[in-house]
């Protein structure tokens, strides 16, 4: 399992990993893996709206990470759009059309696996 800590504190802006637990990338590979293999014609609005949190938390989790966007604008442009589909005036209600929710569900999990190459890259570790 590839596991990766900063070894930071919880909280701090370099490493707010839950509880101090590292990210786990294989978990967030796969699970943006499998969200990016449900298809819109397959995949009922009940199964986006039960794999779209899981994707966000994740999201949120890197978004917490130390990914370097200080020195670069590509992923500082990566991590305010990222803030911005966290957001919860952004995500998808009830009354969001089912494209819409699966368009927010793909557009997160994309997202998410940028970004979470980036932590692999930024941290040395194997890319998922």
């Amino acid at each position: 399992m590839a596991l990766a800590s900063t070894g930071k504190a919880l909280g701090t802006a370099e490493g707010a990993a839950i509880d101090g637990l590292p990210i786990d990338v294989e978990e967030i590979s796969s699970r943006t893996e499998s969200v990016l293999a449900m298809r819109m014609d397959t995949t009922t609005r009940a199964a986006m709206d039960g794999a779209t949190p899981a994707i966000v938390g994740h999201l949120n989790l890197l978004l917490c990470e130390e990914l370097g966007a200080d020195g670069d604008q590509d992923v500082e442009a990566l991590v305010r759009e990222g803030y911005t589909l966290v957001d919860y005036t952004s995500r998808p209600s009830e009354s969001t059309p089912t494209f819409g929710a699966y368009i927010y569900m793909r557009d997160t999990a994309l997202l998410t696996r940028r970004l979470l190459w980036i932590y692999t890259q930024h941290n040395g570790l194997d890319a998922p």
